[in-house]
This record gives structure tokens, sequence and C-alpha cells, in this order.
């Protein structure tokens, strides 16, 4: 059977739809996105079994996924543990909390999920080489599967982009332009630039890359049973609506009974999507220079807002607003408490989580997943956490036994 067969390229608006083979992310019609639409009444999936035969990863779900396998380029991404964090949930105030640690793909970040799918499409399509604007995790996945994929690769990148993903980017290969701005002012760069390149624009503008972050939903649905939420950081909007893309097919499949409720979680300085939500505004309104210490959701004009909004309403769900004075606290909480390291961004979901109970948003008896979409090594900072003890000592084994009795006493 044809991929042609069973899906398509719809856009999200007027409904035009495109072969698999449209090598563009809008529509020509209405200038809007697209999304891939599998016609589920032909995938032969009706039960989990099929899955559970498998290894972990993303392409454990291939039969959902319409690109061919068999040329798949992969670094063994997704499987990622959903962990039970118990003092965790006593510091936000719930009964019940997960969190689904991304930080452990590849490249350290649930971007590599679209990636491979992603980059497996550009191969399909023959493009001449793949770019992208990025705040950091994008270029540094980019660039890896781009290497793993022998394709020539351009990252874009603004001011203030976290020096570790930056180095990743640098260390797989990839080409690297930084703009004088922020992350809209580079993505404005890239769609001027790309055509006359002849490069395949990779950012969650692109549908294929959704086509791979939704598995982030197919796993979460697996492992977590009943009713529940997700909390989930927003920055381009592409990740919460790929995971409720993926979570609505396993409801139309007959796999799942019951589909969480969607809440996006922003910073305070870049949070166009959930003031929208929290005002009931129909439009977006961008914030022109987006501010918040949690660099990989710090963008003002989130191209996915539609499709995000779309998983806000059909999931019932919701927006929260953080501080930075949050996302730190929840960062440094995760750290100590659970032993895991995340980055900023990520540390948002848990933030969400403590705010939304304090505002009544959800029950405290409620099972929550929390997102943790980058590890904490993806970005540095020293001012993000403090030594609860910096003793200096000789190098002698008296001043060695005397410094350790001094800190544990």
């Amino acid at each position: 059977m044809k991929q042609d067969d069973i899906a398509w390229l719809q856009c999200i608006s007027c409904h035009t739809t495109y072969s698999l083979n449209y090598k563009g992310y809008v529509c020509e019609k209405c200038g809007d996105l697209l999304d891939i639409v599998l016609d589920l009444e032909r995938v032969k999936v009706r039960d989990w079994q099929v899955f559970r035969e498998r290894p972990r990863g993303v392409w454990r779900y291939h039969e959902l996924i319409p690109v061919d396998p068999s040329r798949r380029v992969t670094l063994n991404e997704g499987g990622t543990p959903l962990i039970e964090c118990k003092k965790l949930s006593r510091w936000a105030g719930l009964k019940k909390l997960y969190i689904k640690f991304e930080g452990v793909n590849p490249t350290g970040s649930f971007k590599d999920r679209g990636m491979t799918v992603a980059v497996t499409k550009a191969l399909e399509l023959g493009v001449k080489g793949v770019i992208c604007a990025s705040t950091g995790n994008t270029a540094a996945s980019l660039a890896a599967y781009a290497a793993r994929a022998s394709l020539p690769c351009i990252t874009v990148i603004p001011e203030g982009a976290a020096l570790g993903k930056v180095f990743q980017a640098i260390a797989h290969g990839a080409v690297l332009i930084k703009v004088k701005g922020s992350f809209d002012q580079a993505l404005r760069i890239v769609f001027s630039k790309a055509e006359e390149l002849g490069y395949y624009i990779l950012n969650s503008v692109n549908a294929w890359r959704i086509e791979g972050q939704k598995t982030l939903g197919y796993e979460v649905a697996e492992e977590v049973s009943g009713e529940y939420n997700i909390f989930i950081p927003v920055g381009n909007c592409g990740n919460i609506a790929a995971v409720w893309k993926g979570l609505t097919e396993l409801k139309n499949l007959g796999l799942v009974e019951h589909t969480p409720r969607m809440i996006g979680v922003q910073a305070e300085g870049a949070s166009p999507f959930a003031k929208m939500v929290e005002e009931g505004w129909e439009t977006l309104r961008p914030v022109d220079n987006p501010q918040t210490i949690a660099s990989a959701i710090r963008i003002g004009r989130p191209v996915n807002w539609k499709k995000a909004l779309r998983a806000v309403k059909e999931s019932r769900g919701d927006a929260i607003v953080v501080s930075d004075k949050e996302i730190l606290e929840a960062q440094t909480a995760i750290a100590r408490l659970e032993g895991l390291g995340v980055e900023p961004a990520s540390a948002a979901s848990v933030a969400g989580v403590r705010k939304a109970v304090e505002k009544g948003v959800v029950d405290p008896d409620e099972a929550t997943v929390c997102i943790c979409t980058g590890h904490l090594l993806k970005d540095l900072n020293s001012e993000l956490f403090k030594p609860k003890a910096l003793i200096e000592i000789e190098p002698n084994e008296e001043e060695l036994v005397r410094g350790i009795i001094s800190m544990v006493l």
C-alpha cells in the first residue's frame, strides 16, 4: 500500500489537501499551517500488542508515522522514562505526579523525536540540505540528525542562545549564523533564505516535526491509565499540539478510553499563548521582545498557536503563566527532591502544576504528568543553584576530615 493511500497533508483552516511529497510548509490557498492526517480506518492497528512486542522508542509506532521506516534516520530516540515523584508531589500539592524525562534523548531534548521523522522525510524528498532557526535545542538536534543522514545543515540562532546547545550544533558540523535579535527574527531570516539556498526548513512549522513529537503522547498513554492531566512547557507551541495529536489518534483507534487535559505553561516574559487562553482571545497577540531565563521557551510569536489552541480547547485544558522565580524554585525542587536535572524551560511544567493547584485549576487528587523537555546540562547558568555548603580546605588529611565534619554537623 502506498503511503498516500493512508495519509495526506491538510490545511488546518481551509482543509485543502496535499500529497505527502509536497515540500511546502503552509497552505498555498490560505497560507495557514498543515497537518498530516492519517486515514485511521486503514491503519491496521487495533490493540497495543503490536507495539509492545518491539523495543521502546519513536519507531515502535511506525504504522502511525507515514514515512518509509526502512530509511529511518535514528539515534534510538524516545522510550524516555516516566518517573513517579512522591516528594515533588507533596511540594506541588498533588497526590500523584510523574515526570516524563525527555532529557535522556540522544541530544538531550524532546526535539529528537521530531527530527528522526523529519530528517527521514527530508531524505525521501531528496532535499539539498536542511535549515532551522533555534533558541538552541532544535539546532543541536537537527545538526546531529543531519550528520547521521549526511545532509548539509545550517542553524540560525539568536542572541542569548544557551552555550551548551550551540556547542552541540558546532560539534555535529552545522554552519551557525548568529542573529542580533530574537528567535522570531532568526525564523524570518530562515524563511527568507531557505528557498534561495534550496534547503528544507525543519522548524516545527514543518508538519513532519509534529509527526515525530506526537509519539510522546503515545508513550504517556501506554504507561498512564485512567484520568490525568498533562502539563507541558510552551514556546513555539508545537509540542503541546503534537502530544494532543498523538493522543487523539489513539482515542480514535480505540486504544485509550480517556484523553488527558492539556495544560500549557509559559514564562511570564514570553507568554502570548497563555495570556490568549486566560483572556479568551481568539487571536494571538505577539510579544516583540520576549524575556525569560528559560531560553528554550523565549519565543514571542509562536507559529503553532492555532494548533495549540485547538489542543487546549478539545482537551478542556488550560494555560498557566509562571514567573522566572517560580521556574527556578521548581528546577531546584526537581533536582534536590528527586535527583533529576532539567533545564529551566522543563521546570516550567512543574512550576505550572504548583500554581495550578494553588489557583484551583486542577484537583490535588488528579494524577498529573509533567513533560520535562530537556536536560539540566543543556542550559547552564551559575546563578541557578547555590551550593548548600562550600568548604575550602588545605590538601591534607587532617583538614579534609575537619572540613567534612563541619559540613555534616
